[in-house]
């Protein structure tokens, strides 16, 4: 079977012989996608002519129904979206939540905050600027949606949650969306849209699906276009030093590698509270979604004289996960997406192993449970133990994509700062501790190089939300290495999709102006 793309208004099959996208657990041959013969122009043409302005004809309020709307329809078809998620990504039940319950979710927000901005088609940003000294002539900041389309190149590891994070403060925002999906998990995101496309919900134009190789899509994005993409640092690099995008001055947002850290305080002793939840946190994120998240902990920096102890404890709770199939419910550990990057994850597993010693796992031959090792895509979890702290070169600068982790020691707090910001730029840290002060100095010399600082005390207990969950609240994205983009945040993600200038004149024709804009204080 062949996934049709929906552009223009209209689904089409691509041409030629396609891309197969496999079972990772299987190797079965699942279906196909190709973008030939698709005319991307043409795509982005019809949805800055028809998708856009229809949104923007509507207010923000009557968006934020849409979008309600949306999440009405995906939540009715919650368990085909399982389905796929087994057959196409090898998910288990929990890693299907995180990632199908997550969109819905991040949907479903909003629409609800969405409602907030009241009927306005445009935002006002702070007072009336005084130009001239009777107060006549005046400026007024506003931010006016975007009159062009947002392109989403998104990665594997996420098919319906990256979807939904950016498409939800777009769509509130009035811009149209093309999303290009990455080709191994396409079939779940493919599944979304069309579930949206049936339902009749948005305007025709107001959202598009290319499914297979982008190809010249970049060559046709404009000035007044967005460009949101998650995936690798160099291909990052290649969207943002493509020609066109650069000759047009087209708006790009980034989230790419990231090392990213979980701290445990020197005030931590063994077998403490804090100490068993971060053991508990490192093994959650290296075997959720077989820890293929971009905010999953990669590096643990520990006291020295707890680096045994933590380890045994870590490799302690990984001895008893059982690793294969997904449909047999003892398995809590999936494969990762595909052969590729089981290759890829091998790898760099390799390579740490140049300069770390190996706690645990990591064996590229392990046999996983109901699987052919052969035909599958498994890759044993792998924790390790790096005692150079600032001399290691591949534990701070070489993300592997997979269920692998490498506590790092450190000696003192001038250290581990240096250590933590040797990772050049990431989404998200973590402190465990209960010491104030330590926990003070560390963030104020590692938030920086953060988009995120996650910080747990013994106050916060199992309360907290979690390293690795990204809440549509809060901001998502870091900056260097991580890409310098930001995402979500509440409703200060429509900033993103949104143009800010001044108007200067009178000020009776301004107010009147203003009249009928939403305070952007609300997006604060």
């Amino acid at each position: 079977m062949r996934l049709p793309n929906y552009v223009s208004g209209r689904w089409g099959e691509g041409l030629g012989s396609g891309e197969l996208l496999v079972d990772p657990v299987t190797g079965d041959e699942l279906v196909s996608i190709s973008s030939e013969g698709m005319d991307l122009e043409a795509a982005l043409q019809f949805a800055r002519a028809h998708g856009g302005p229809a949104l923007r004809q509507l207010t923000y309020t009557q968006r934020a129904d849409l979008l309600a709307k949306i999440a009405e329809a995906l939540a009715a078809n919650r368990d085909e979206y399982f389905r796929l998620s087994l057959v196409n990504l090898g998910a288990t039940p929990a890693d299907a939540s995180f990632d199908v319950d997550g969109a819905i979710y991040t949907m479903k927000y909003y629409a609800k905050i969405g409602r907030a901005l009241a009927e306005g088609k445009m935002l006002k940003e702070g007072a009336l600027v005084a130009l001239s000294k009777s107060n006549t002539f005046v400026g007024q900041h506003f931010l006016m949606p975007t009159k062009g389309v947002a392109v989403f190149i998104n990665a594997f590891n996420f098919p319906a949650w990256g979807f939904c994070e950016k498409a939800a403060p777009a769509l509130l925002s009035g811009v149209p969306i093309v999303v290009k999906p990455a080709s191994p998990t396409a079939w779940l995101t493919h599944r979304m849209v069309e579930d949206i496309v049936k339902a009749g919900i948005l305007p025709p134009g107001a959202i598009s699906i290319i499914c297979g190789s982008a190809r010249e899509l970049l060559g046709h994005v404009r000035e007044e276009d967005i460009v949101c993409f998650t995936g690798s640092a160099d291909t990052a690099a290649r969207i943002r030093s493509h020609a066109n995008v650069l000759r047009r001055s087209v708006r790009v947002n980034i989230e790419a590698d990231s090392l990213n850290c979980a701290i445990l305080g020197p005030d931590v002793a063994s077998g403490t509270d804090l100490f068993d939840l971060l053991v508990k946190e490192v093994v959650r994120e290296m075997t959720l979604k077989a820890g293929q998240k971009c905010t999953t902990i990669r590096r643990v920096l520990v006291p020295r004289e707890l680096l045994k102890a933590f380890g045994e404890a870590v490799t302690a709770s990984l001895s008893s996960m059982k690793v294969g199939n997904p449909r047999n419910s003892e398995v809590k550990v999936g494969p990762v997406v595909n052969k590729a990057q089981q290759s890829s994850c091998l790898e760099g597993l390799a390579k740490l192993k140049e300069e770390s010693e190996v706690l645990f796992g990591g064996d590229k031959n392990f046999q996983p449970l109901d699987a052919d090792r052969h035909k599958s895509a498994f890759v044993q979890p792998a924790l390790l133990s790096s005692k150079n702290g600032l001399a290691a070169k591949y534990v701070h600068d070489l993300e592997v994509f997979g269920p692998v982790a490498t506590l790092v020691a450190y000696d003192t707090r001038e250290e581990l700062i240096a250590i933590t910001r040797r990772g050049l730029g990431s989404l998200v840290a973590s402190v465990f501790s209960n010491d104030a002060n330590f926990t003070r100095d560390t963030v104020l010399g590692i938030g920086d190089l953060h988009g995120r600082v996650l910080v747990v005390d013994s106050n916060v207990g199992q309360e907290h939300t979690g390293h690795g969950n990204v809440v549509p609240s809060c901001l998502h994205g870091g900056p260097g290495r991580a890409g310098g983009g930001e995402e979500l945040a509440g409703l200060r993600a429509l900033l993103l999709y949104h143009r800010r200038f001044v108007v200067q004149g009178p000020a009776a024709g301004i107010t009147q102006l203003s009249e009928w804009c939403v305070d952007a204080a609300s997006l604060c």
